[in-house]
């Protein structure tokens, strides 16, 4: 069946019907939105061998970076090398609540300021990841992006171009989720969009920075 695709204002009434009409927890949907990625990414026959590598997760302030930690806490509960560098010191709620839950089983975070001194710090053969995790800046986000996450990009798309997997979680960071463009954005290897692709994914301007794409199902429900 093909699926549907929406509109960033049509994505944010879903959203709303759905936690306020359906009943769903806003926590549960960020919940099921990582499930989501983990099983895109995580849960498939493409990863190194024993599950040797290592994952760095971007957060930034709002749900976008709530789903980047509660990936975390799912990768920390699978024993998987992981760390979360935030770009940002403030929280959305639900973001706070899973911030937490990772705070309290004990995943590696830092500032991203910490994380760019240690990456200086470190011989370049030590200093690459694997597998990056885009959750900065989500689908409603317009406009040219500010310092630290406009750095952070540039970290990002540098990391990739050695050889690190990136995957951006519901919209590649500076990109519009209605047109696609961006002057700044994250180039990725996959994006892995949460509840319904939004009309910017299938636009030529998109096709600069996302790589393959896939939809989570999450259970949004369209009013």
């Amino acid at each position: 069946m093909e699926e549907k695709v929406i509109s960033v204002a049509e994505m944010r009434a879903a959203d709303r019907y759905t936690i306020e009409e359906l009943g769903v927890p806003s926590k549960e949907l960020m919940r099921r939105a990582a499930q989501g990625v983990f099983d895109a990414v995580f849960a498939g026959e493409d990863l190194p061998e024993d599950d040797v590598f290592s994952t760095v997760i971007f957060c930034g302030s709002g749900n976008n970076g709530g789903d980047g930690y509660a990936l975390a806490e799912i990768m920390k509960d699978e024993d998987l090398d992981v760390t979360v560098v935030r770009v940002s010191e403030k929280f959305s709620e639900d973001g706070k609540y899973y911030f937490d839950r990772c705070a309290e089983k004990g995943v590696r975070m830092m500032m991203y300021e910490e994380f760019l001194s240690g990456i200086k710090a470190m011989p370049e053969s030590e200093s690459q990841y694997d597998i990056i995790v885009d959750c900065m800046l989500g689908t409603g986000f317009s406009g040219v992006p500010r310092e630290p996450i406009a750095g952070a990009i540039g970290l990002i798309n540098k990391a990739g171009e050695d050889g690190a997997f990136v995957v951006a979680v519901d919209i590649n960071s500076g990109m519009n989720g209605d047109t696609g463009e961006a002057v700044l954005a994250v180039k990725s290897d996959l994006t892995v969009s949460i509840g319904y692709y939004k009309h910017g994914f299938f636009t030529e301007e998109a096709k600069k920075w996302i790589g393959e794409l896939e939809n989570a199902d999450i259970g949004i429900t369209l009013p």
